[in-house]
């Protein structure tokens, strides 16, 4: 390609960003006045009306990521799709771009999520989000609890264990709610593992600033494991979930080679010894 059609390329994926974050506002708006009352009321069982909601959401995200590939901005694969259906998972994933949570969403059809508290103070967003289940990002015990209570009711439940997207070049840091929610639940975790090349929409990255090319986003979902296997008899609460969160760490700090070894040595692990025994 010329430098003028790499130009007029860039020029056109700059546009066509924002664009679709535009449309993408304007949708959601449109979508929570209309098409979402209409799943609410068309059921007086809350349980469907979530279900149908979160299907709903699923459609819209898709519907978003599908533009951005047509339009050119992205490309997209997705490695063990087939494990995101399985429900009452907590779903944990790295978080390097700003619409991690719209292709994770989109690949799923029925999953809890943790969202900002102002959406419920949003008079247009507040009740799509209660309708669907969504949990309003509180502080401590009271959102391990109502997460944990999510995943035993047997939905899933994406979390992003870094609590913020990943600055390139900076060591990842990990949280520990993640971890403290799945112990709570005694629930299967589900690593998932986002990269995007060349990076783009990470933190303090503003959306006008579109890479050379469009950007390739790969989603591998890992092997699930028990969060149990992570606890040691009689152990406090917060040494196991020291112990899981430095597993996390290491897994997304690993390559895919070895992140492929590892979900074969817990799947080994969790059917013949108990995890916390290999890792004491």
């Amino acid at each position: 390609m010329t430098r003028i059609g790499r130009s007029i390329n860039h020029a056109w994926r700059v546009f066509a960003t924002g664009l679709v974050f535009v449309l993408f506002g304007l949708g959601a708006l449109l979508i929570s006045l209309t098409v979402f009352p209409v799943l609410r009321l068309s059921t007086l069982n809350a349980e469907i009306a979530r279900r149908r909601i979160q299907h709903g959401m699923q459609k819209t995200f898709r519907i978003y990521i599908e533009m951005m590939r047509v339009l050119g901005i992205m490309t997209y694969e997705v490695h063990g799709l087939e494990r995101l259906n399985e429900r009452g998972r907590l779903v944990v994933a790295n978080h390097p771009t700003l619409i991690d949570v719209v292709m994770l969403v989109s690949l799923m059809p029925e999953v809890d999520c943790i969202v900002k508290r102002g959406l419920w103070r949003n008079p247009f967003l507040r009740w799509p989000v209660i309708w669907a289940s969504y949990i309003p990002n509180s502080e401590g015990e009271e959102l391990i609890e109502v997460c944990a209570a999510s995943l035993k009711r047997g939905h899933s439940l994406l979390v992003f264990p870094e609590g913020t997207r990943t600055v390139p070049g900076k060591p990842m840091r990990m949280q520990r709610g993640a971890a403290h929610i799945a112990l709570a639940a005694d629930a299967e975790i589900l690593p998932v593992t986002v990269t995007c090349v060349p990076v783009t929409l990470f933190k303090d990255n503003p959306w006008y600033r579109v890479p050379e090319r469009r950007f390739h986003m790969k989603v591998v979902v890992g092997e699930p494991v028990a969060a149990g296997t992570f606890r040691q008899e009689g152990e406090a609460p917060a040494r196991a979930a020291r112990r899981l969160t430095q597993w996390l760490l290491g897994y997304y700090g690993a390559t895919e080679g070895d992140r492929s070894d590892r979900d074969a040595r817990a799947k080994a692990a969790d059917a013949a010894v108990p995890m916390a025994t290999v890792l004491s």
